[in-house]
């Protein structure tokens, strides 16, 4: 056992002989022993978005604690499981130091494990592409994940397929790659069923708009239908839909066995849901985390599955 190993375990140790309302009432006794500016910036973040609860000090509000204390509490087995099928040490200390930051505000070790060595998604020890491959990105926004897919493999790709709903993002992206014929893009959602959707606009970034099920909306499909040739590599970056996506990309995952690179954040059950579902649907899969986001609170944490 090494020094990640006895830290992970020791926290979980700790976790499981502590009560649910022992949890939470630790957790909110170090947010609150947080310098007041440190404090602001967190519920600020915290409370522009919809996904781990709101958190408001000077109201009360300590949703966001009750969540990650009820995540952590409720899910003891289910993280040691996920340890236990990451394929390095690497992976293990991002899992360990997202961990340390939901009970401890531990912003050092968050810190350590940001990525910087290659693009977001794109581990060149993980990810590789030849002449023929297939990428599907879905959650295009202005391309930027396109781009670095690009300044990573250059011309080692067939094709892309990029998939994005708001319309100030389509019209980036039809101008950037209108002569780029290897490059379709979608205006369209993909889902776990055809439907129709609408854009839920946030009021911080475009980027972090989700989609809702409405009858007269965006058309919404799965991935199974929309595409019948053979998928190299998924992209997901969805807002909290990743879960729905996936389900609609079941053959693809169990006959193509994709390298998936799925962002894994949006909620704290992401952390845990999605790997359980992408093994259930094909258990040929080693799994890897790869973080890029900041060391206050842990978000861009991206799960790559890649076939064994």
């Amino acid at each position: 056992m090494n020094k990640i190993d006895y830290d992970f375990f020791s926290l979980i140790k700790k976790l499981e002989l502590m009560k649910k309302e022992d949890i939470y009432l630790n957790i909110k006794k170090k947010f609150l022993s947080l310098n007041k500016d440190l404090r602001s910036n967190i519920e600020t973040f915290l409370n522009n978005f919809t996904f781990w609860g709101k958190l408001d000090t000077n109201n009360n509000i300590y949703d966001e604690l009750i969540n990650v204390s009820s995540f952590l509490k409720n899910n003891l087995n289910e993280l040691v499981s996920l340890y236990q099928n990451l394929h390095d040490y690497k992976s293990k200390k991002i899992l360990l130091a997202i961990l340390k930051n939901y009970y401890y505000y531990d912003f050092t070790l968050l810190k350590e494990v940001k990525d910087d060595c290659y693009k977001h998604y794109f581990d060149l020890d993980l990810v590789t592409t030849n002449k023929d491959t297939i990428y599907v990105d879905v959650g295009t926004y202005i391309g930027d994940s396109v781009d670095d897919f690009l300044d990573s493999y250059l011309e080692e790709y067939k094709k892309i397929y990029c998939y994005e709903v708001t319309d100030t993002s389509l019209a980036t992206l039809k101008d950037k790659f209108t002569f780029n014929k290897d490059i379709i893009v979608k205006n369209k959602a993909l889902y776990d069923k055809e439907t129709n959707v609408v854009v839920n606009t946030s009021m911080v970034d475009t980027s972090a708009n989700t989609i809702i099920e409405n009858n007269e909306g965006i058309q919404a499909v799965t991935l199974d239908l929309d595409i019948e040739e053979k998928i190299d590599i998924i992209k997901m970056d969805i807002e909290g839909s990743e879960y729905k996506a996936l389900l609609g990309s079941i053959n693809h995952i169990k006959n193509d066995k994709p390298t998936l690179l799925i962002s894994i954040y949006h909620g704290f059950n992401d952390l845990i849901r999605l790997p359980k579902l992408i093994k259930d649907i094909n258990n040929n899969y080693n799994f890897y985390l790869r973080y890029y986001g900041g060391n206050i609170f842990p978000t861009e944490i991206v799960l790559i599955a890649k076939e064994k």
